[in-house]
């Protein structure tokens, strides 16, 4: 016999069950009744939350775990119309995997965190706007996926997500993806990131994260929009624009940048062993690609200085400005090792590329043009042209094809994440005349109505 949903009149609460030996599908209309139901959760349960507005007045903690093939789902009955507000949310005790949490639109005044030793749990399609300030979102659990979130709206200090880990350690294999980081005006001169990978005293230690398809917009709140003080991780195929933030490598060692679209945006880095591959980069002012500051010469484990870039490579990016569109920012110790290949450097005036003197850096088969070059390179036109989505790609008579240099396989896909052919094309673009074209990331693409 297959039983159905009654209307509720006076429970709170009505278990469905499926068939014999199917996971229960649980209807709530109240925060203790989520809460009974999460207590009673098993492997492969969902239990939604009526659409309305409930105020959080005690944590609502998830203690019950699921399965890597049958998680336990707590969500909004339909995403977005189930609202939070109070001075509480959810916590994830610790222990806790294989949970999903799904749909809700919190404005309440608690942050909310995955706590270590909590792994393979989910924040999906959720809306944060939070009237607290802090870091709203901190997940220090192993292997934690971040997607179609949206978080929006804020003037205070604090980061909208973070990624830590236990003590003296990171959280491994976060995945951040397809969320939407909109609107931070924190008006101080730090502390307004909107994603935070690692701290200082973290930077030592490999967290592994992949930042990936996620857009900013209005990420004003601090000069780093994405901030990684770890290493080996990856930051790829984001877009940001209308932004004074920056993708950082602040701290930390061996990170990839590859096929980001920035706009009014830009990369930074310290540390050593990046590489920073088929970026495009379009910044009306100056410096797209900044080698930054090098105050000692290797960070030791908990130094908050700046510490030189060392073996960094950048190949294969497109970067368009006016004058010092590759720039550097000096200090004691400057870049050292470093490598600039097959890049196309497009400005309006020069010196186009202004390393300070004495960075050891090697430079090979770099295309620039429209201003005096600042390194050495070939000053030709590249004869780019604006696609419909307004990114500038190469023409079928560009020099830049089949004109790359040096052996460089972590650019072996181009910005549209196609695999280059024979001697790769100069620049972020791989010349196809027909095939994929990708174009930069719009709301539609990302946030709690994302595919």
């Amino acid at each position: 016999m297959r039983l159905f949903f009654v209307p509720l009149v006076v429970a709170a609460l009505v278990v469905v069950p499926g068939p014999a030996a199917s996971a229960a599908q649980v209807r709530v209309t109240s925060l203790p009744a989520l809460q009974s139901a999460m207590d009673k959760a098993n492997p492969g349960d969902t239990i939604v939350l009526a659409d309305g507005t409930y105020s959080a007045g005690s944590t609502l903690t998830i203690r019950r775990s699921g399965t890597g093939s049958a998680p336990v789902t707590v969500a909004a009955e339909h995403t977005g119309l189930a609202t939070i507000t109070g001075s509480k949310t959810f916590a994830f005790a610790s222990g806790v995997s294989n949970v999903v949490l799904r749909g809700f639109k919190f404005r309440n005044g608690a942050t909310l965190s995955v706590p270590a030793g909590a792994s393979h749990n989910r924040l999906t399609r959720n809306d944060f706007q939070l009237t607290t300030g802090g870091n709203w979102v901190t997940v220090s659990g192993d292997d934690t996926v971040v997607d179609r979130n949206v978080f929006q709206n804020r003037t205070t200090e604090g980061v909208f997500l973070q990624v830590l880990g236990p003590s003296g350690g990171m959280a491994q294999h976060v995945h951040v993806h397809h969320n939407y980081f909109y609107n931070h005006q924190f008006t101080g001169t730090n502390g307004g990131e909107s994603i935070r990978v690692g701290l200082s005293d973290r930077q030592s230690y490999s967290a592994y994260a992949l930042i990936e398809n996620n857009l900013f917009e209005k990420a004003d709140g601090d000069s780093e929009a994405i901030s990684v003080k770890s290493s080996d991780d990856v930051v790829r195929y984001n877009t940001i624009r209308d932004s004074r933030g920056y993708i950082v490598l602040r701290h930390g060692n061996r990170s990839l940048v590859e096929g980001n679209l920035l706009f009014g945006s830009g990369i930074r880095f310290h540390g050593n062993d990046h590489k920073v591959v088929g970026n495009y980069v379009a910044n009306s002012g100056d410096r797209a690609i900044v080698f930054g500051s090098g105050e000692e010469a290797d960070s030791g484990p908990a130094s908050k200085l700046h510490d030189r870039p060392d073996r960094v490579t950048v190949a294969y990016n497109t970067v368009l400005g006016s004058s010092s569109v590759i720039d550097g920012d000096g200090g004691a110790y400057l870049p050292k090792d470093c490598v600039v290949a097959d890049n196309i450097v497009k400005g309006t005036s020069g010196p186009l590329v202004t390393l300070p003197g004495g960075s050891v850096v090697k430079y090979e088969g770099n295309i620039t043009w429209g201003g005096s070059a600042g390194m050495p390179s070939r000053s030709v036109d590249p004869k780019l042209v604006k696609d419909a989505a307004g990114l500038y790609r190469l023409s079928s008579a560009s020099p830049a094809i089949d004109t790359g240099v040096g052996s460089y396989p972590s650019a072996a896909k181009d910005f549209d994440l196609q695999t280059r052919t024979g001697t790769f094309d100069v620049g972020a673009d791989e010349y196809f005349a027909s095939g994929t074209t990708r174009v930069p990331l719009t709301r539609s693409d990302v946030g709690p109505s994302a595919p």
